[in-house]
């Protein structure tokens, strides 16, 4: 089959767009799915550069929450995978051939489904989706028939974006009526969440740029903070809640800007009815922040690291998904083969970019790839 490769750690030259690659074959208890659209993450790019520190903060590595390092080479990276099942494996009934899907994005170590204490993905400790075909887990290939969601538009609302969103929020405990502040909000975590928020009944405040804003307050986001002069950030948030504290912030952004977020939370005390929560699920900004530990235990500040999610909540955004309460945010689509591309664009997109890049199999552009193409691709 066709693929694309990663050959090792480093720029997009490590990349390998190839024709001869085996095809995967179904385990007893998996299913074969052709893979028709595959979401592209920041995390693919992130995972080929080796920017997973957690010891020292040169190091060049991918992370190992198990314990060893599960991203070897050659790998096919690409997570969020949608497609139809071709070929079932033992144990899997055969009627389950032809089911258009989502694939949840995890690989498990176990069969909670509660919690997930060593996070890895299909695209790093296994082969992902860019490729023809995928072998995966029967149970976590979701049937979604919704015909009215195209297949790249079903990518879009892959796991490893909605799902990471979704654990930001339950490890918070994000409840009705509640105000959140969400970073980085025009990206695929940022504008899950976004959505996410209005299903469960808190109000989204999201910071992203401002010729962005109409998108998103069409979104659900209740006002739009553009990052601009650092100083007048907090000053600017709560003008926009009317003088009232962020309950909790859905940090994807790191760096300078935590402390900011911090402040938005903790400004008054007084008007405050829960305890000031701060998820963390990212880094764009910056690997490292200067934050005062008092700051912290003294107002009370529950931080919460995350990343990935669980089975359950999994299952509970399928339903989301299944039942149209969860619309996709589709920026475009690009052929596999130009992957490299894609990145380019991903790197380096301009201030018209809001959601998701798919990447579609060159033998299924036709039906899959090409009604989202770049206009100027098309």
């Amino acid at each position: 089959m066709n693929a694309m490769v990663l050959t090792g750690h480093g720029g997009i030259d490590k990349l390998v767009y190839r024709t001869d690659v085996a095809m995967p074959r179904p385990g007893p208890g998996e299913v074969l799915v052709q893979v028709t659209a595959t979401a592209k993450n920041n995390t693919d790019r992130k995972a080929r550069e080796g920017l997973y520190p957690t010891k020292e903060k040169g190091d060049v590595t991918s992370f190992a929450m198990g314990g060893e390092p599960t991203l070897t080479f050659p790998r096919i990276q690409g997570a969020d995978v949608a497609g139809r099942v071709v070929a079932v494996g033992e144990g899997i009934a055969a009627s389950r051939i032809g089911e258009r899907g989502l694939l949840d994005f995890n690989l498990y170590a176990d069969e909670r489904r509660d919690i997930n204490l060593t996070p890895d993905y299909y695209g790093h400790g296994a082969d992902g989706g860019y490729a023809e075909y995928i072998a995966v887990p029967s149970d976590q290939f979701h049937h979604v028939p919704n015909p009215e969601l195209a297949d790249a538009e079903l990518a879009a609302m892959g796991m490893c974006s909605y799902q990471t969103g979704y654990h930001m929020m339950t490890s918070a405990r994000v409840a009705a009526g509640e105000r959140v502040l969400v970073s980085g909000a025009s990206g695929g975590v940022g504008a899950a969440l976004i959505q996410m928020c209005r299903i469960v009944g808190a109000i989204p405040y999201a910071v992203s740029q401002p010729d962005k804003a109409e998108a998103l307050l069409a979104l659900g986001a209740e006002a739009v903070i553009d990052r601009g002069d650092l100083s007048t950030f907090v000053e600017r948030v709560l003008e926009a809640t009317g003088g009232a504290p962020i309950d909790a912030v859905m940090d994807l952004v790191g760096g300078e800007m935590t402390d900011l977020f911090i402040d938005t939370m903790i400004g008054d005390m007084k008007a405050r009815t829960t305890y000031p929560r701060l998820s963390i699920a990212g880094a764009s900004g910056g690997n490292l922040s200067e934050i005062m530990w008092t700051r912290i235990y003294l107002y009370q500040v529950q931080i919460f690291g995350v990343s990935h999610g669980t089975r359950e909540e999994a299952e509970q955004l399928v339903e989301w998904i299944r039942s149209g309460q969860l619309k996709p945010v589709l920026h475009a689509a690009f052929k596999l083969s130009e992957l490299h591309e894609a990145e380019r664009y991903f790197v380096n997109r301009g201030s018209n970019y809001l959601g998701k890049i798919v990447v579609v199999p060159d033998s299924q552009w036709a039906e899959h790839g090409a009604p989202f193409a770049l206009k100027d691709k098309a």
